[in-house]
C-alpha cells in the first residue's frame, strides 16, 4: 500500500488530457463561482491511498469531505418529495452555466470527485433510467474526449434518481479503463460491435465495444432484458463507464457494465463504530473508493473493498453466463 497526495499536475497546456473546448468551459465556470472553484481547488490536497493487486485491479481510495452530501444522501421516494431538485434549473446556484447538448446540459460538478468533474443531466425532469440512453452516452463520449462518461443507476449511488443524469470525468483518473485497455485487442473498423467479459477482476463486467453508437446500444439492450430487477417496475441494477480509449482507434467506443446485486454494503451507516460511509456508485467500480470520512479512509484495506464488492456486485462467472445466453 502507499500513500500519498492527489496528482494533480500544475502544468498549463491541455494539463487534464480532455477536449480543449471543454477545459474553456471549466475556466470560464470556475471564474464566475469561487465554491466550486475552492472544491476544485481542494482535490489538489485530498489524500490518497492505493492499494496493488486488488484482483487485476490497482485500487485507490480518496478521502473526499466535500462528498459527504453524496454518500449520505437520503433516496427514498419521501426525502425526495421533500426537497428541490439540484439539477433543475431553476433550483441551481446563480453562477451555475450550462451547455446544451440535445436533450441534455452540460454543468460543472461542484462536488468533484476528479480534477476536472461534469453533471449532464437531462433538460427535462425525468426519472433516472438508462433505457434508451446509451447511443446518448456513446455520443457524449466522442465528444467529451479524454473523459469518461458514467451512469449510476437509482439504487447504485445516484444522489437524484428523480432526475436523469449522466457524470463525466478524467478517464486517465480510473484504473479500470486503462486495465481493459490493456487487456484489449481493438476491433478493425467495419467490425460490428462485441461484448465480453474480463476475468480477473474484483467484480464482474461487460464490455461492449464498437464504432456504431447505435450498435453499442443493440448489444446492451439485448443486456438490459436479461438483468434482474429489484422490484415490479425498476430498472436492473448497474453502473455503467463509457469512454474512446485513450491511443485507440478513432471512433471506437467503449462501454463497461457493471451489474449490481445492492445499492448499499450491508455496514452502511453514518452512526455507530461498526458502519462505513460508503456508498459505492461508478467512480468505485471504476477502481477509486471515495470516503467522505476520515475515519473511514484511515481503517480501509483492500478486504474491506473486496467485501464490499462481492456484496453488491455480480460475479465473474454469473457475467458471463449473461452473456453466453445473450
Amino acid at each position: 500500500m502507499s500513500q500519498g497526495k492527489a496528482a494533480t499536475s500544475m502544468n498549463t497546456e491541455n494539463k487534464y488530457n480532455i477536449a480543449p473546448a471543454t477545459e474553456e468551459f471549466f475556466v470560464r465556470q470556475l471564474a464566475l463561482w469561487p465554491m466550486a472553484a475552492a472544491n476544485f481547488k481542494a482535490l489538489e490536497g485530498v489524500e490518497v491511498k492505493t492499494f496493488p493487486g486488488v484482483g487485476l485491479l490497482d485500487m485507490k481510495v480518496q478521502f473526499n469531505p466535500a462528498r459527504r452530501v453524496s454518500s449520505a444522501a437520503k433516496v427514498d421516494a419521501a426525502s425526495l418529495k421533500a426537497r428541490k431538485c439540484f439539477l433543475c434549473g431553476e433550483n441551481r446556484p446563480a453562477e451555475q452555466i450550462a451547455e446544451e447538448r440535445g436533450r441534455y446540459e452540460i454543468l460543472i460538478n461542484p462536488f468533484p470527485i476528479f480534477p476536472r468533474h461534469l453533471t449532464i443531466p437531462d433538460r427535462k425532469h425525468t426519472d433516472q433510467r438508462i433505457e434508451g440512453r446509451v447511443e446518448d452516452m456513446c455520443r457524449l463520449a466522442l465528444e467529451l474526449k479524454g473523459m469518461t462518461v458514467f451512469y449510476n443507476g437509482p439504487r447504485c449511488g445516484a444522489s437524484a434518481p428523480d432526475h436523469m443524469h449522466f457524470q463525466a470525468g478524467n478517464t486517465d483518473f480510473l484504473p479500470l479503463p486503462g486495465l481493459i485497455d490493456s487487456l484489449a485487442d481493438a476491433p478493425e473498423k467495419g467490425e460490428s460491435a462485441r461484448i465480453w467479459t474480463v476475468k480477473g477482476l474484483p467484480m464482474g463486467v461487460a464490455v461492449i465495444e464498437g464504432y456504431e453508437p447505435k450498435e453499442i446500444a443493440s448489444i446492451f439492450e439485448a443486456l438490459y432484458a436479461s438483468l434482474p430487477v429489484p422490484a415490479p417496475g425498476e430498472e436492473p441494477m448497474m453502473n455503467i463507464l463509457c469512454y474512446t480509449p485513450a491511443g485507440g482507434p478513432a471512433g471506437l467506443v467503449r462501454l463497461v457494465v457493471i451489474p449490481r446485486k445492492k445499492h448499499r454494503p450491508s455496514f452502511y451507516g453514518t452512526e455507530g463504530g461498526e458502519c462505513w460511509l460508503i456508498s459505492p456508485a461508478s467512480v468505485d467500480m471504476g477502481g477509486v473508493f471515495i470516503t467522505p470520512r476520515e475515519e473511514d479512509f484511515a481503517r480501509i484495506d483492500a478486504g474491506t473493498m473486496r467485501s464490499i464488492l462481492d456484496e453488491v456486485c455480480m460475479t465473474t462467472a454469473e457475467v458471463e453466463d449473461l452473456i453466453d445466453k445473450l
